[in-house]
């Protein structure tokens, strides 16, 4: 399967549903290293080929006239270096005064306001007492001279008072400016350290993001590495590599008699004579499904234990990754099953960890048994899950087969696969 899909280039969103994050990782690494080894091919096809054959070139019609300057040179402009152009720095400074200055003008406004009301309030009696002194003066009439003397004192200490407003209104005036000054000044700095801290503290966050995906996507990579060279020498150790030794004349077990061919409607999707490899089909009904495991499963004993005498506690029908979590979920860290998947032609290792459940799905292909993205193949899915009960699927998450999960009180969920 992982052939066919290095060859294809494809995968259906079907069958990417069904992969674990390690698997997408891996499977990624697959096809980014075949684009660049088709990538080199075509290369050194490309040059022997203009090596053997160098065929004219033909005049281009279409042409680029650049504009020249004075210096007789192509004319080029760069933003910022014109005497004239700002930097950036120049205009967030602009910018920021601007907005120093009108706040710093709302605040003085007010201030004045204040101040006006203020001597409007301390001046006002003194206005009303030399109107009620004028009025006297006009209803007493027999005292004209005490008036006038009166009217000519009111007069002049108005005239002083007067004077003391303006002086007040000039120190309050000035007072304001000042306040208003010192204020704009503030309001810029303030807004200017702001600014820079935020700029260089979105910097900090960016930076540290970049590292920590760079390093964590390494991570990933090594622990894949790692996984596929420590489950190679495990498998060499163990002496379950007999269908990688296949390919290099090695001598493998009898199997049982080649599956019926099935009888299905071949397309130029699925058939293609320059591949020479059959694509797996990613959509199938449930009953085609069930002919699949009928015709080509049942007779290499799939589901059953390693001694073929009965179906394997950890076995499951076609069940949907929602009822595998939730057979899991009433077990340990730890529980698994396998499960004929519902949607491609195949097998779903479904694992409970701590805090979530995993979905590893396994390649039945060419008459053997292996996890999408690993280089062991077994015979068997029985020697698949006694191979990971006491190995990890992966280095990253651990992920040890310790407890099957059996089948539910109230029926079995496979019966229809071998019937």
């Amino acid at each position: 399967m992982l052939q066919q899909i290095l060859t294809d280039m494809f995968i259906s969103p079907e069958l990417l549903a069904e992969l674990s994050e390690e698997q997408k990782q891996v499977l990624f690494i697959k096809m980014r290293e075949e684009q660049v080894r088709r990538w080199k091919d075509r290369e050194a096809r490309l040059e022997k080929e203009d090596a053997t054959l160098k065929k004219p070139k033909k005049a281009s019609v279409k042409s680029v006239q650049w504009l020249a300057g004075m210096d007789s040179d192509v004319w080029v402009w760069v933003m910022g270096d014109h005497p004239a152009d700002q930097s950036y720095e120049q205009i967030c400074d602009d910018i920021i005064a601007q907005r120093a200055a009108c706040q710093a003008q709302r605040e003085a406004e007010e201030l004045r306001a204040k101040k006006e009301a203020e001597l409007v309030k301390r001046f006002s009696s003194v206005l009303m007492d030399s109107e009620l002194q004028l009025w006297k003066e006009e209803v007493e009439r027999q005292e004209v001279e005490r008036q006038e003397v009166e009217r000519r004192a009111a007069a002049q200490e108005q005239s002083q008072q007067e004077k003391r407003e303006a002086e007040e209104r000039r120190r309050a005036e000035e007072e304001v400016r000042r306040v208003e000054q010192k204020r704009k000044q503030e309001i810029y700095m303030d807004l200017r350290e702001v600014r820079e801290e935020r700029d260089d503290q979105h910097w900090q966050d960016s930076l540290r993001k970049s590292k920590a995906a760079d390093l964590r996507r390494r991570s990933i990579a090594k622990q894949t590495r790692d996984d596929h060279r420590r489950q190679s020498v495990k498998a060499l150790e163990r002496g379950r590599v007999a269908a990688v030794t296949k390919a290099f004349g090695g001598d493998r077990p009898a199997l049982p008699p080649k599956p019926k061919p099935r009888n299905l409607t071949v397309t130029s999707d699925t058939l293609n004579p320059k591949q020479g490899v059959r694509r797996t089909l990613s959509t199938s009904s449930r009953e085609h499904i069930i002919r699949w495991f009928q015709e080509e499963q049942l007779p290499y004993r799939a589901g059953f234990q390693k001694d073929q005498s009965r179906i394997a506690s950890w076995f499951h029908g076609i069940i949907t990754r929602q009822e595998a979590e939730d057979l899991l979920s009433e077990g340990e860290p730890g529980h698994f099953l396998v499960r004929v998947s519902e949607r491609i032609l195949g097998y779903v290792l479904s694992y409970r960890c701590k805090d979530e459940f995993k979905h590893f799905l396994v390649d039945a292909t060419e008459g053997c048994y292996m996890l999408l993205g690993h280089q062991i193949r077994f015979t068997s899915l029985a020697e698949l899950v006694e191979f990971h009960e006491g190995e990890p699927i992966t280095m990253s998450g651990g992920e040890q087969l310790l407890q099957p999960c059996g089948q539910r009180p109230s029926g079995v969920d496979y019966a229809d696969l071998f019937t």
